[in-house]
């Protein structure tokens, strides 16, 4: 057997030799040195159904470490994913399914996007808090339906960056003993020995976080299988194993050499290498055997998920409300009565935050929709997230409203994590202007389109006094640069509801929710067009009836000042036009018909006005347009003298207005 196992290891590094050869690119060294590990794990203990990658409780299987992505792309392939051996030739290829790092996709058994180091670690935390979650809603003694791992291999890269402390710490938190992580702790980096900068106790640090932490040998078959074994055991702490391993395990001459981290062997090394481990001197060898052996997968994950739907046959019959919410979840599908619970507004709700509307909403709809649940970096109260029916995540049993402490990246890493269960629709709030602390996070659950709500609260100069740390400037414009996020920047309580509304049903990756700290009248919409204009993401709010010589458009608490400045003109005699422009990004998908429609070509005499970078406003005013923005850092000021320093009044709108009507 020890033989077998030998030949399997060698399979995984041979393949990963190769492909990165015959690339002329790619991250041979990781896979070298960490297929012992890696083979222990999928071979021992992870369970999960080639046949279907879908099936609901298998393991998840995080390679944070993604540059080491042959790694995983051999571990499919040997244990019988959709991942050829066509594919594995054509690795980091055009239109290839074994791309550089990996990329989501569940059909070939790849659970998340990783590269960015540091961030596969702190998705994984989120895939636990799912777990979690969804085992105490739906878990009753004898009927264990949901009881998964989740398991992942990190690098010393991993464990530097900064948002790898911050997940590790509330994992530690949290206790969550579902998340074993193997640590190749192999001293290099690419610009040498670890020693240059990372010479800490990483045990005694994660030690410190609440966590079980073990040291083997990488190298060392049954020490590896014991302490996955031992870290099995202990429900009550996430697990680090640390495994000491060689980068570019095997090669002669590069093994340890920082050189072998990114750049292929070359072909004399590749020769080397294979007489060094007794291989053929082929390319893409694979043993019969060794095929055989890993392909055992197949009839292991068939009949770990038939004994899970016996389970979960006899659970639906003995719980049958259970059962029914669970496929719910299961389907992703929101309970058909969820919006008759939808609060309204009307012009006599006095003055509203679109924060406190989106507080309102989320605790309207608590109920109504189970697979809701989220939280704040430390802000609940004010980016209002709390939901007052419902308990503390790791607190109380059930409990939906998750505290992430002041852990803007991490949040946005977990949420994508809980997001990618499927099952559940998680949101997150901080400070519009803290969004650039997530960035990244925000950045690849839109690459992976991953359901995540964003509640960004405290959008502009309204935040006052706080000053220019405090004021967003660049960060809404920034975040419509990111494809597939839907940003939503709401003008009033009803926009704010109908934005909820569009973020609860949207499939095609994450929303921002833009919204305001200062009060915002509530809009007449018996004399203003509906907001369910929204849902086209810009539409017009107000109109003269008349071929427009102006277009006035705004978001947010913008929208109020262009619409004053409207009334007047009107007054005036001109033939002007409001616009609501909430989302940049459903305004274009809309038709060309419908476009024309609110903005016709013909009129080129148009005015925007947002609290904000001018920069993406040009598309739509045109060279011939103006635009009112912020093109600076703020001020710490109160919020009143702020918006008149800046413009943002009646009266400056209308002298930008004048000032474009008098030109020919």
């Amino acid at each position: 057997m020890v033989k077998l196992d030998e030949l399997c290891i060698n399979t995984l590094r041979m393949l990963s030799i190769d492909a990165v050869q015959k690339a002329n690119s790619g991250h041979p060294g990781m896979p070298m040195g960490d297929a012992d590990m890696a083979y222990v794990l999928w071979t021992k203990f992870l369970r999960h159904n080639p046949s279907n990658p879908h099936w609901f409780n298998r393991d998840r299987f995080v390679l944070s470490a993604g540059h080491g992505s042959m790694l995983l792309y051999g571990l499919l392939h040997l244990t019988g994913y959709d991942i050829s051996l066509n594919d594995i030739k054509n690795f980091r290829q055009y239109e290839s399914k074994t791309p550089g790092h990996p990329e989501y996709n569940v059909d070939t058994g790849i659970e998340l996007s990783t590269g960015p180091l540091g961030y596969g670690f702190a998705v994984g935390v989120g895939m636990a808090m799912a777990e979690r979650y969804l085992a105490e809603t739906f878990n009753r003694p004898s009927y264990n339906v949901v009881d998964y791992n989740i398991y992942g291999i990190v690098s010393d890269g991993d464990i530097m960056e900064g948002v790898s402390y911050e997940s590790a710490s509330i994992a530690g938190h949290l206790k969550l003993g579902k998340l074993i992580y193997l640590y190749s702790s192999n001293n290099a980096t690419i610009d040498g020995s670890t020693d240059l900068t990372f010479t800490e106790d990483v045990a005694k640090r994660f030690e410190a976080m609440n966590w079980h932490v073990e040291q083997v040998d990488g190298y060392k078959l049954p020490a590896i299988e014991k302490a996955i074994a031992r870290a099995k055991e202990e429900k009550k702490r996430p697990s680090l194993i640390i495994a000491i391993t060689h980068l570019g395990y095997g090669s002669p001459n590069k093994q340890d050499i920082s050189d072998i981290h990114g750049a292929p062997l070359g072909e004399e090394e590749v020769r080397l290498t294979k007489e060094h481990f007794g291989w053929p001197q082929k390319t893409f060898h694979v043993p019969k055997e060794a095929i055989k052996h890993c392909r055992e997968a197949v009839d292991r994950g068939k009949k770990d998920e038939t004994e899970w739907n016996v389970l979960i046959k006899k659970y639906k019959s003995k719980q049958p409300e259970l059962g029914e919410l669970f496929d719910k979840f299961i389907s992703g599908k929101l309970n058909g009565t969820w919006k008759s619970v939808l609060p309204q507004f009307d012009a006599t709700s006095g003055m509203i935050a679109t924060r406190s509307a989106s507080g309102n909403v989320i605790n309207a709809i608590s109920e109504e929709v189970p697979n809701l649940l989220g939280g704040s970096a430390d802000l609940s109260p004010s980016n209002m997230t709390y939901l007052k029916k419902h308990g503390r995540y790791g607190q109380s049993k059930v409990g939906r409203n998750i505290h992430f402490g002041v852990r803007e990246f991490a949040m946005g890493a977990i949420l994508t994590g809980m997001a990618l269960n499927k099952t559940l629709i998680p949101y997150g709030g901080t400070y519009l202007v803290f969004s650039s602390f997530m960035y990244p996070s925000i950045r690849m659950a839109a690459m992976m389109k991953a359901h995540v709500i964003f509640i960004l609260t405290h959008d502009s100069i309204g935040v006052g006094e706080d000053g220019p740390s405090h004021h967003p400037i660049e960060q809404l414009m920034t975040l419509r640069l990111i494809p597939n996020l839907l940003v939503l920047r709401p003008a009033d309580a009803n926009e704010t509801v109908k934005a909820w509304e569009l973020a609860l049903e949207y499939d095609g990756g994450p929303v921002a929710l833009v919204l305001t700290r200062q009060s915002v009248p509530v809009l007449d919409r018996k004399v203003y067009a509906s907001h369910e204009g929204v849902a086209q993401g810009a539409y017009v709010l107000a109109d003269s009836g008349k071929t427009p010589e102006l277009i006035l458009m705004a978001t947010g608490s913008e929208l109020h000042q262009a619409l004053g400045a409207y009334n007047q003109l009107l007054k005036e005699g001109v033939a002007v036009r409001c616009v609501s422009m909430p989302s940049f990004a459903l305004f274009e998908r809309q038709s060309a018909e419908y476009k024309e429609s609110v903005l016709p070509h013909a009129v080129k005499k148009r005015l925007a006005v947002e609290a904000g970078s001018t920069l993406g406003w040009y598309k739509y005013v045109g060279l011939d347009g103006d635009v009112i923005g912020i093109d600076t850092f703020g001020i710490s000021a109160p919020a009143k003298l702020l918006f008149e320093h800046f413009g943002f009044t009646v009266d400056n709108v209308l002298k930008h207005a004048r000032a474009l009507l008098a030109k020919k």
